[in-house]
């Protein structure tokens, strides 16, 4: 199997936290492959770890054993630097609290992660990705002018806008009502199909996962089940037995 089928690759990835008999094993040997181009969503009961696969995934925390790739590349072989420059350039976040700056406009805070690399905007890219959110009319803006449901929508644009390999989103509904949640999930598989883009989204929620092209399911810190073009009723039905057993 070669390395380069996935656009993210964890092989016997383990996180330990802590040492001793008070030790945490967040992830216990976890293996699996998300292909280019589709849309994952990772769930599992409450410290199943779920939120440290994505961590561990997206180079935000270092796995204790085992190996992450991102692509070709090895992120447990890069030093500190290294890994900060590619998750500025190579990878995208979208999390529950929107994690926008107050003080920039909209446009400041989509544009961030290109002056952080010290990289120009694509002016034609920009205004791709700020019609495919719907923020057109609202760059000037600044965050506390926007609803929600805008915020995510920035948030999801300042996610694209370096044209990433991937997109790790942490519970990017969570703090949205129904009406407003669904919007941004149909933004995300929209970004899949239309703009080629990977996603991996952790969340809770059943109808959430329906979005998504497939779900791995975590129970005590393993990959304990999959399901390929997941309805809401059948991932609810997995969950509860999850639950049951956590």
């Amino acid at each position: 199997m070669l390395a380069n089928r996935y656009a993210v690759q964890l092989t016997d990835v383990t996180k330990r936290y802590g040492e001793g008999p008070d030790a945490v094993l967040a992830l216990d040997r976890v293996s699996a492959g998300i292909e280019p181009g589709t849309f994952t969503a990772v769930m599992g009961p409450s410290g199943s770890g779920k939120s440290t696969f994505l961590h561990c995934a997206a180079g935000l925390d270092r796995p204790t054993a085992g190996e992450v790739r991102l692509g070709d590349q090895d992120l447990s072989a890069l030093r500190e630097r290294r890994l900060t420059e590619l998750r500025r350039t190579r990878i995208g976040f979208v999390f529950q609290a929107f994690n926008l700056l107050p003080s920039l406009t909209v446009e400041q805070n989509i544009l961030l992660p290109l002056r952080l690399a010290g990289r120009q905007s694509e002016p034609d890219w920009l205004r791709h990705i700020v019609g495919a959110v719907d923020l057109g009319g609202r760059l000037t803006r600044y965050p506390a002018q926007l609803s929600g449901g805008q915020q995510q929508r920035v948030a999801i644009a300042r996610a694209l806008v370096t044209r990433p390999e991937v997109i790790f989103a942490d519970e990017p509904t969570g703090a949205l009502d129904p009406e407003t949640a669904r919007d941004i999930l149909l933004l995300l598989r929209q970004a899949v199909t239309d703009l080629h883009q990977t996603v991996v989204m952790v969340t809770h929620d059943p109808v959430a996962a329906a979005h998504t092209d497939q779900v791995l399911f975590l129970g005590a810190g393993r990959v304990v089940d999959g399901m390929v073009t997941p309805s809401a009723d059948r991932v609810a039905e997995v969950m509860t037995g999850l639950r049951r057993v956590a």
